[in-house]
């Protein structure tokens, strides 16, 4: 005899406080307009946006009508704004982001991943631009990887390893300062920023909690930078979500690029890197934190540690921001289309053991 539907049992839920993504990509054009309400689609309010676009924010004025461009899409999301790290940065214009909201300053390294071509080649001269966003609390985001150079043997493998010197130093010269390494991949970054100071913390995706470096030898749709690094690595970033340590967060990472730039390579070119989770977010996250055993620290990982490090901790405000997952599966969507821009997610068509 078969059970009346009334009494099935209710399948789990889990009920995350206001969602926070630390780190995430919404370009430009047609493709902003695509992919910026996918942001709460994958249940989340919160975005904090990275600035490499072209030309890339490197004022006030730009950071401010590119907040504008993404309230007229979705009003109903918090952006925190963030500039590009520039030769033409000045003290001066760190006052006047920090006046007018701006949160935070990103780094990229010249020519290591999307858009960087404007990026630093020596930290060294940005002092007074660090120094004034310590004064002014404001946050300094590093892509942590140097270029590749075969004369020292650095190469994207490495990259992130190469690069933590530069993150000490840049703890010990100024203390007070707020930095984020941005995507950690490795287990060096995390033992790295496990023994810096409480104003040093670390973004994790969720694509780098599931892909290893065979996932993206050959397949584009998993290639990113930094790229996924083996399985130890993989492990360390794990250990440390179950750990429950709270400088190590969320921050996606979501960086849309039109299907045929993913899906082709050429002798000349090599295919765009990045991985599109955005719309799918949370519960993917949930999915992958479940597989390993740390379900019980999603609220931390997707909101609690997070806000806390940039300051935008939960209040009476947020009552009505609680995101609700149930354990319902899911088939991730193919494709999102607007006009002629075409987004392919991570894990097209496969499930997901979550949902909003």
């Amino acid at each position: 005899m078969s059970r009346d539907a009334s009494t099935k049992p209710m399948a789990e839920t889990l009920r995350i406080p206001a969602p926070a993504d630390f780190h995430v990509h919404l370009r430009q054009g047609t493709l902003c307009s695509l992919v910026a309400p996918h942001v709460r689609k994958g249940g989340f309010k919160l975005a904090y946006v990275m600035p490499n676009l072209k030309p890339p924010i490197t004022t006030t004025k730009q950071a401010l009508a590119y907040k504008a461009e993404l309230e007229a899409i979705d009003p109903d999301v918090d952006y925190l704004m963030t500039l590009y790290l520039s030769k033409d940065l000045t003290p001066e214009e760190i006052k006047t982001a920090s006046a007018a909201g701006i949160v935070g300053v990103k780094s990229y390294p010249r020519g290591v991943t999307t858009n960087s071509d404007s990026g630093i080649e020596s930290y060294e001269a940005y002092y007074p631009i660090f120094e004034a966003m310590q004064e002014v609390n404001m946050v300094l985001n590093l892509h942590g990887e140097v270029p590749s150079n075969p004369i020292t043997n650095t190469h994207i493998l490495n990259a992130e390893a190469t690069f933590l010197p530069h993150l000490v130093t840049l703890h010990k010269r100024f203390p007070r300062l707020r930095i984020v390494l941005e995507h950690a991949t490795s287990r060096a970054a995390v033992e790295c920023v496990k023994g810096l100071g409480a104003t040093v913390a670390c973004t994790i995706t969720a694509h780098h909690l599931a892909l290893t470096v065979d996932d993206w030898a050959g397949q584009g749709w998993n290639y990113c930078k930094p790229v996924a690094k083996t399985p130890d690595d993989r492990e360390a970033l794990r250990e440390i979500i179950q750990e429950g340590h709270a400088r190590f967060f969320l921050g996606s990472d979501s960086a849309p690029h039109p299907s045929a730039s993913k899906s082709t390579s050429t002798p000349q070119h090599g295919c765009a890197a990045g991985i599109y989770t955005s719309p799918i977010l949370l519960p993917l996250v949930a999915h992958i934190l479940d597989s390993f055993g740390a379900l019980d620290r999603l609220a931390d990982f997707t909101s609690n540690f997070g806000r806390k490090f940039y300051q935008r901790e939960l209040t009476a405000a947020h009552a009505n921001a609680e995101v609700i997952l149930t354990k319902v599966e899911q088939h991730i969507e193919r494709n999102w289309t607007m006009g002629d821009e075409n987004v392919v997610p991570f894990w097209a068509g496969q499930k997901l053991g979550w949902s909003i």
